[in-house]
């Protein structure tokens, strides 16, 4: 059995450079890597941390109600969408579904400005 005193003496006067090639070498000879317990110990963290500075850039407007003036409603459905007056009017019957989906910010701000002057009760999620 190798001597591990003096192996450990014999790495400590490795430079930075020559220890990361060691490194390389017995990763190469043993066909394992040094990187992967590590990476993967701390990538859920850093995929949530990730998450938390990402802003949102895509927007969906639900229709929460149609409110008193369906009608009106139904006309702002159609310029929105590419609907048919039919299945405008089916949205506008309809609780909690989604007018536009994946949209900008300014675009949703904007439809649900629209529907809210039109009488309906709106979210932007």
């Amino acid at each position: 059995m190798a001597d591990l005193e003096k192996i450990v003496e014999e790495l400590s006067k490795l430079s930075v450079l020559e220890a990361a090639d060691l490194v390389k070498l017995l990763e190469e000879k043993w066909g394992v890597s040094a990187a992967a317990p590590v990476a993967m110990a701390a990538g859920p963290v850093a995929a949530a941390a990730e998450e938390e500075v990402e802003e949102k850039t895509e927007f969906d407007v639900v229709l929460k109600s149609a409110g008193p003036k369906k009608i009106e409603v139904i006309k702002v459905i159609r310029q929105l969408t590419s609907l048919g007056l039919v299945e405008a009017k089916n949205m506008a019957e309809t609780a909690d579904v989604k007018v536009l989906e994946a949209v900008g910010k300014d675009v949703a701000n904007d439809a649900a400005a629209k529907l809210k002057e039109a009488g309906a009760e709106v979210v932007v999620a």
